[in-house]
Protein backbone atom coordinates (compact mmCIF):
# COMPACT_ATOMS: atom_id res chain seq x y z
CA UNK A 1 0.00 0.00 0.00
CA UNK A 2 1.37 3.40 -1.04
CA UNK A 3 -0.12 6.65 0.20
CA UNK A 4 0.50 9.84 -1.77
CA UNK A 5 -0.22 13.30 -0.40
CA UNK A 6 -0.89 15.44 -3.48
CA UNK A 7 -1.00 19.24 -3.87
CA UNK A 8 -2.45 21.16 -6.85
CA UNK A 9 -2.37 24.93 -7.34
CA UNK A 10 -1.72 25.49 -11.05
CA UNK A 11 -4.49 28.01 -11.67
CA UNK A 12 -7.42 29.03 -9.45
CA UNK A 13 -8.13 25.90 -7.40
CA UNK A 14 -6.24 25.26 -4.15
CA UNK A 15 -6.37 21.51 -3.62
CA UNK A 16 -4.92 18.66 -1.58
CA UNK A 17 -5.72 14.95 -1.63
CA UNK A 18 -4.60 11.65 -0.17
CA UNK A 19 -4.60 8.80 -2.70
CA UNK A 20 -3.90 5.12 -2.06
CA UNK A 21 -2.09 3.09 -4.74
CA UNK A 22 -2.93 5.64 -7.41
CA UNK A 23 -6.60 4.75 -7.72
CA UNK A 24 -8.36 5.04 -4.36
CA UNK A 25 -9.26 8.51 -3.11
CA UNK A 26 -9.13 8.80 0.67
CA UNK A 27 -9.72 12.56 0.56
CA UNK A 28 -9.92 15.23 -2.12
CA UNK A 29 -10.25 18.80 -0.86
CA UNK A 30 -10.71 21.64 -3.36
CA UNK A 31 -11.06 25.32 -2.52
CA UNK A 32 -12.41 27.08 -5.60
CA UNK A 33 -11.90 30.74 -6.48
CA UNK A 34 -14.49 30.78 -9.28
CA UNK A 35 -16.78 33.30 -7.57
CA UNK A 36 -13.92 35.79 -7.21
CA UNK A 37 -12.62 35.53 -10.78
CA UNK A 38 -16.12 35.66 -12.28
CA UNK A 39 -16.23 39.28 -11.11
CA UNK A 40 -13.27 40.03 -13.42
CA UNK A 41 -14.42 37.96 -16.40
CA UNK A 42 -11.47 35.57 -16.08
CA UNK A 43 -8.65 34.42 -13.82
CA UNK A 44 -6.48 37.26 -12.49
CA UNK A 45 -3.06 35.66 -11.77
CA UNK A 46 -2.04 37.95 -8.90
CA UNK A 47 -5.40 37.53 -7.17
CA UNK A 48 -5.24 33.74 -7.65
CA UNK A 49 -1.79 33.42 -6.06
CA UNK A 50 -2.79 35.53 -3.04
CA UNK A 51 -5.86 33.36 -2.40
CA UNK A 52 -3.71 30.22 -2.72
CA UNK A 53 -1.49 31.56 0.07
CA UNK A 54 -4.58 32.02 2.27
CA UNK A 55 -6.00 28.55 1.58
CA UNK A 56 -3.07 26.16 1.16
CA UNK A 57 -2.54 25.26 4.83
CA UNK A 58 -6.25 24.72 5.39
CA UNK A 59 -6.75 22.30 2.48
CA UNK A 60 -3.68 20.25 3.49
CA UNK A 61 -4.85 19.96 7.08
CA UNK A 62 -8.37 19.01 5.99
CA UNK A 63 -7.14 16.44 3.45
CA UNK A 64 -5.15 14.58 6.11
CA UNK A 65 -8.03 14.76 8.57
CA UNK A 66 -10.62 13.50 6.06
CA UNK A 67 -8.34 10.63 5.07
CA UNK A 68 -7.79 9.84 8.75
CA UNK A 69 -4.02 9.65 8.29
CA UNK A 70 -1.00 11.59 9.52
CA UNK A 71 2.19 12.54 7.72
CA UNK A 72 3.84 9.50 9.30
CA UNK A 73 1.57 7.34 7.10
CA UNK A 74 2.40 9.22 3.89
CA UNK A 75 4.98 7.66 1.53
CA UNK A 76 5.59 10.65 -0.76
CA UNK A 77 4.46 14.20 -1.48
CA UNK A 78 3.38 14.78 -5.09
CA UNK A 79 2.81 18.29 -6.38
CA UNK A 80 2.00 20.10 -9.59
CA UNK A 81 5.24 21.67 -10.83
CA UNK A 82 3.71 22.89 -14.10
CA UNK A 83 2.34 23.92 -16.49
CA UNK A 84 0.25 26.75 -15.10
CA UNK A 85 0.38 30.26 -13.68
CA UNK A 86 3.81 30.89 -12.16
CA UNK A 87 2.51 32.63 -9.02
CA UNK A 88 -0.13 29.99 -8.36
CA UNK A 89 2.28 27.11 -8.98
CA UNK A 90 4.86 28.67 -6.66
CA UNK A 91 2.50 28.46 -3.66
CA UNK A 92 1.90 24.72 -4.12
CA UNK A 93 5.54 23.98 -4.85
CA UNK A 94 6.70 25.75 -1.70
CA UNK A 95 4.07 24.01 0.41
CA UNK A 96 5.07 20.59 -0.95
CA UNK A 97 8.79 21.22 -0.36
CA UNK A 98 8.14 22.50 3.16
CA UNK A 99 6.11 19.43 4.15
CA UNK A 100 8.54 17.01 2.51
CA UNK A 101 11.47 18.63 4.31
CA UNK A 102 9.71 18.78 7.68
CA UNK A 103 8.61 15.13 7.61
CA UNK A 104 11.52 13.69 5.58
CA UNK A 105 9.35 12.51 2.69
CA UNK A 106 10.38 12.17 -0.97
CA UNK A 107 9.12 14.81 -3.41
CA UNK A 108 7.44 13.80 -6.68
CA UNK A 109 6.96 16.61 -9.23
CA UNK A 110 3.98 16.05 -11.53
CA UNK A 111 2.99 17.52 -14.87
CA UNK A 112 -0.53 18.92 -14.51
CA UNK A 113 -1.74 17.44 -17.80
CA UNK A 114 -0.57 13.92 -16.91
CA UNK A 115 -2.72 14.37 -13.82
CA UNK A 116 -5.78 14.93 -16.01
CA UNK A 117 -4.99 11.78 -17.97
CA UNK A 118 -4.55 9.65 -14.85
CA UNK A 119 -7.83 10.93 -13.37
CA UNK A 120 -9.31 8.17 -15.53
CA UNK A 121 -7.77 5.57 -13.19
CA UNK A 122 -10.58 6.37 -10.79
CA UNK A 123 -12.97 4.93 -13.41
CA UNK A 124 -11.08 1.92 -14.73
CA UNK A 125 -7.63 0.36 -14.95
CA UNK A 126 -5.88 1.96 -17.90
CA UNK A 127 -4.92 -0.21 -20.87
CA UNK A 128 -1.91 0.50 -23.07
CA UNK A 129 -1.22 1.56 -25.72
CA UNK A 130 -3.57 4.42 -24.98
CA UNK A 131 -4.71 7.60 -26.72
CA UNK A 132 -5.62 10.65 -24.61
CA UNK A 133 -7.53 13.71 -25.78
CA UNK A 134 -6.36 16.40 -23.35
CA UNK A 135 -8.64 19.45 -23.49
CA UNK A 136 -8.71 22.43 -21.15
CA UNK A 137 -8.47 26.21 -20.99
CA UNK A 138 -4.77 26.08 -21.79
CA UNK A 139 -4.30 22.83 -23.71
CA UNK A 140 -5.70 20.86 -26.63
CA UNK A 141 -3.56 17.81 -27.30
CA UNK A 142 -3.73 14.29 -28.65
CA UNK A 143 -1.26 12.23 -26.62
CA UNK A 144 -0.13 8.74 -27.60
CA UNK A 145 1.00 6.53 -24.70
CA UNK A 146 2.74 3.28 -25.61
CA UNK A 147 2.96 2.42 -21.93
CA UNK A 148 2.04 4.01 -18.61
CA UNK A 149 4.98 6.46 -18.47
CA UNK A 150 5.45 7.24 -22.18
CA UNK A 151 3.97 10.43 -23.67
CA UNK A 152 4.08 11.44 -27.33
CA UNK A 153 2.16 14.49 -28.54
CA UNK A 154 0.80 13.71 -32.00
CA UNK A 155 -1.48 16.74 -32.22
CA UNK A 156 -1.79 20.13 -30.54
CA UNK A 157 -3.37 23.56 -31.06
CA UNK A 158 -1.50 26.17 -33.03
CA UNK A 159 -3.43 29.03 -31.45
CA UNK A 160 -6.25 28.97 -28.89
CA UNK A 161 -6.95 25.95 -26.73
CA UNK A 162 -10.55 24.73 -26.89
CA UNK A 163 -11.40 26.00 -23.40
CA UNK A 164 -9.90 29.39 -24.20
CA UNK A 165 -12.02 29.55 -27.37
CA UNK A 166 -15.16 28.80 -25.34
CA UNK A 167 -14.33 31.65 -22.96
CA UNK A 168 -13.71 34.10 -25.81
CA UNK A 169 -16.89 33.18 -27.67
CA UNK A 170 -18.93 33.37 -24.47
CA UNK A 171 -17.57 36.88 -23.95
CA UNK A 172 -18.53 37.89 -27.51
CA UNK A 173 -22.03 36.49 -26.98
CA UNK A 174 -22.38 38.27 -23.64
CA UNK A 175 -22.64 35.07 -21.62
CA UNK A 176 -19.87 35.84 -19.13
CA UNK A 177 -17.24 33.64 -17.47
CA UNK A 178 -16.60 30.71 -17.36
CA UNK A 179 -17.59 30.22 -20.97
CA UNK A 180 -17.55 26.43 -21.27
CA UNK A 181 -20.46 25.55 -18.97
CA UNK A 182 -22.49 28.57 -20.13
CA UNK A 183 -22.21 27.73 -23.84
CA UNK A 184 -22.79 24.02 -23.18
CA UNK A 185 -26.01 24.86 -21.32
CA UNK A 186 -27.52 27.42 -23.69
CA UNK A 187 -26.53 25.44 -26.80
CA UNK A 188 -29.06 22.80 -25.74
CA UNK A 189 -31.76 25.36 -26.58
CA UNK A 190 -30.22 26.25 -29.95
CA UNK A 191 -31.07 25.11 -33.47
CA UNK A 192 -28.94 24.70 -36.65
CA UNK A 193 -29.70 28.22 -37.84
CA UNK A 194 -26.22 29.61 -38.56
CA UNK A 195 -23.12 28.15 -40.18
CA UNK A 196 -19.41 28.58 -39.42
CA UNK A 197 -16.27 27.44 -41.30
CA UNK A 198 -14.57 24.24 -40.19
CA UNK A 199 -11.06 24.95 -38.80
CA UNK A 200 -8.27 23.59 -41.01
CA UNK A 201 -4.68 22.66 -40.12
CA UNK A 202 -1.64 21.35 -42.00
CA UNK A 203 -1.14 18.43 -39.58
CA UNK A 204 -4.28 16.25 -39.65
CA UNK A 205 -4.17 15.85 -35.86
CA UNK A 206 -3.54 19.50 -34.97
CA UNK A 207 -6.30 21.84 -33.82
CA UNK A 208 -7.17 25.49 -34.45
CA UNK A 209 -9.89 27.53 -32.76
CA UNK A 210 -8.80 31.17 -33.02
CA UNK A 211 -10.36 31.61 -36.47
CA UNK A 212 -13.60 30.10 -35.24
CA UNK A 213 -13.88 32.77 -32.55
CA UNK A 214 -13.31 35.45 -35.19
CA UNK A 215 -15.93 33.84 -37.42
CA UNK A 216 -18.49 34.07 -34.60
CA UNK A 217 -17.75 37.78 -34.20
CA UNK A 218 -18.10 38.31 -37.96
CA UNK A 219 -21.37 36.38 -37.94
CA UNK A 220 -22.75 38.70 -35.25
CA UNK A 221 -21.65 41.76 -37.24
CA UNK A 222 -23.33 40.42 -40.42
CA UNK A 223 -26.61 39.95 -38.57
CA UNK A 224 -26.38 43.47 -37.15
CA UNK A 225 -25.80 44.94 -40.63
CA UNK A 226 -28.98 43.20 -41.77
CA UNK A 227 -30.83 44.72 -38.84
CA UNK A 228 -31.24 41.31 -37.20
CA UNK A 229 -30.57 40.52 -33.57
CA UNK A 230 -28.30 37.51 -33.07
CA UNK A 231 -29.99 34.48 -31.57
CA UNK A 232 -27.61 33.64 -28.72
CA UNK A 233 -28.72 30.02 -28.30
CA UNK A 234 -28.42 29.30 -32.03
CA UNK A 235 -25.01 30.98 -32.19
CA UNK A 236 -23.78 28.96 -29.18
CA UNK A 237 -25.13 25.79 -30.77
CA UNK A 238 -23.39 26.54 -34.06
CA UNK A 239 -20.03 27.31 -32.42
CA UNK A 240 -20.14 24.23 -30.20
CA UNK A 241 -21.14 21.84 -32.97
CA UNK A 242 -18.46 23.20 -35.32
CA UNK A 243 -15.68 23.12 -32.72
CA UNK A 244 -16.54 19.73 -31.25
CA UNK A 245 -17.22 18.03 -34.60
CA UNK A 246 -13.76 19.05 -35.80
CA UNK A 247 -12.13 17.83 -32.60
CA UNK A 248 -14.03 14.52 -32.53
CA UNK A 249 -13.28 13.76 -36.19
CA UNK A 250 -9.54 14.27 -35.68
CA UNK A 251 -9.56 12.12 -32.55
CA UNK A 252 -11.46 9.29 -34.23
CA UNK A 253 -9.07 9.44 -37.20
CA UNK A 254 -6.14 9.08 -34.79
CA UNK A 255 -7.83 6.11 -33.11
CA UNK A 256 -8.24 4.39 -36.50
CA UNK A 257 -4.57 4.97 -37.38
CA UNK A 258 -2.95 4.16 -34.03
CA UNK A 259 -5.45 1.52 -32.84
CA UNK A 260 -5.08 2.03 -29.08
CA UNK A 261 -6.66 -0.31 -26.58
CA UNK A 262 -8.23 2.67 -24.86
CA UNK A 263 -9.20 6.29 -25.57
CA UNK A 264 -9.52 8.60 -22.58
CA UNK A 265 -10.78 12.16 -22.29
CA UNK A 266 -8.91 14.46 -19.93
CA UNK A 267 -9.16 18.06 -18.73
CA UNK A 268 -11.85 20.58 -17.90
CA UNK A 269 -13.54 20.51 -21.31
CA UNK A 270 -14.05 16.74 -20.88
CA UNK A 271 -16.98 17.80 -18.67
CA UNK A 272 -18.82 19.12 -21.74
CA UNK A 273 -22.07 17.17 -22.05
CA UNK A 274 -22.29 17.41 -25.84
CA UNK A 275 -18.71 16.20 -26.28
CA UNK A 276 -19.41 13.19 -24.09
CA UNK A 277 -22.41 12.23 -26.20
CA UNK A 278 -20.56 12.70 -29.49
CA UNK A 279 -17.59 10.63 -28.32
CA UNK A 280 -19.81 7.82 -27.03
CA UNK A 281 -21.70 7.70 -30.33
CA UNK A 282 -18.52 7.56 -32.44
CA UNK A 283 -16.59 5.16 -30.22
CA UNK A 284 -19.54 2.75 -30.11
CA UNK A 285 -18.61 1.99 -33.73
CA UNK A 286 -15.06 0.94 -32.79
CA UNK A 287 -15.21 -2.30 -30.80
CA UNK A 288 -11.43 -2.71 -30.46
CA UNK A 289 -10.95 0.47 -28.39
CA UNK A 290 -12.52 1.20 -25.01
CA UNK A 291 -13.66 4.75 -24.24
CA UNK A 292 -13.15 6.09 -20.73
CA UNK A 293 -14.61 9.43 -19.66
CA UNK A 294 -13.56 10.82 -16.25
CA UNK A 295 -16.17 11.65 -13.61
CA UNK A 296 -17.18 15.31 -13.57
CA UNK A 297 -15.43 15.99 -10.26
CA UNK A 298 -12.13 14.91 -11.85
CA UNK A 299 -12.42 16.98 -15.02
CA UNK A 300 -11.80 20.29 -13.29
CA UNK A 301 -8.53 20.86 -11.44
CA UNK A 302 -8.14 18.81 -8.26
CA UNK A 303 -5.39 17.11 -6.29
CA UNK A 304 -6.67 13.53 -6.53
CA UNK A 305 -5.57 13.40 -10.16
CA UNK A 306 -2.12 14.65 -9.14
CA UNK A 307 -2.05 11.81 -6.59
CA UNK A 308 -2.94 9.29 -9.31
CA UNK A 309 -0.20 10.53 -11.65
CA UNK A 310 2.16 11.03 -8.72
CA UNK A 311 1.81 7.38 -7.73
CA UNK A 312 2.83 6.22 -11.22
CA UNK A 313 5.72 8.70 -11.26
CA UNK A 314 6.79 7.54 -7.78
CA UNK A 315 6.75 3.88 -8.85
CA UNK A 316 8.88 4.81 -11.89
CA UNK A 317 11.49 6.41 -9.66
CA UNK A 318 10.67 10.04 -10.37
CA UNK A 319 11.93 12.31 -7.58
CA UNK A 320 12.20 16.06 -7.14
CA UNK A 321 14.83 18.15 -5.40
CA UNK A 322 14.36 20.98 -2.95
CA UNK A 323 16.09 23.29 -5.44
CA UNK A 324 13.46 22.71 -8.15
CA UNK A 325 11.21 25.70 -8.76
CA UNK A 326 7.82 25.91 -10.46
CA UNK A 327 7.91 25.39 -14.23
CA UNK A 328 5.00 27.22 -15.94
CA UNK A 329 5.92 25.73 -19.34
CA UNK A 330 6.62 22.20 -18.11
CA UNK A 331 6.44 19.48 -20.77
CA UNK A 332 5.24 15.93 -20.28
CA UNK A 333 7.94 13.33 -19.53
CA UNK A 334 9.86 12.46 -22.68
CA UNK A 335 8.62 15.40 -24.74
CA UNK A 336 11.22 17.28 -26.75
CA UNK A 337 12.05 20.88 -25.90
Amino acid sequence: MTLILAIESSCDETACAVVRDGKEILSNIVSSQINVHTLYGGVVPEVASRIHVENISTVITEALARAQVTMDDIDAVAYTRGPGLIGSLHVGVQAAKTIAWAFNKPLVPVNHMTGHIYANRFVAELKFPLMALVISGGHTQLVWMKDEWSFEEIGTTGDDAIGEAYDKVARVLGLGYPGGPKIDKIAKEGKPHYSLPTPKTANPYDFSFSGLKTAVLQMIQREERKGEKINIADAAYCFQETALTSMVKKTIAAVHEYQPKMLVLAGGVAANSRLRVMMEEEMAKIEETDLIIPPLYCCTDNAAMIGAAGYVAYMHGERGGFDASADPGMLMPGEEE
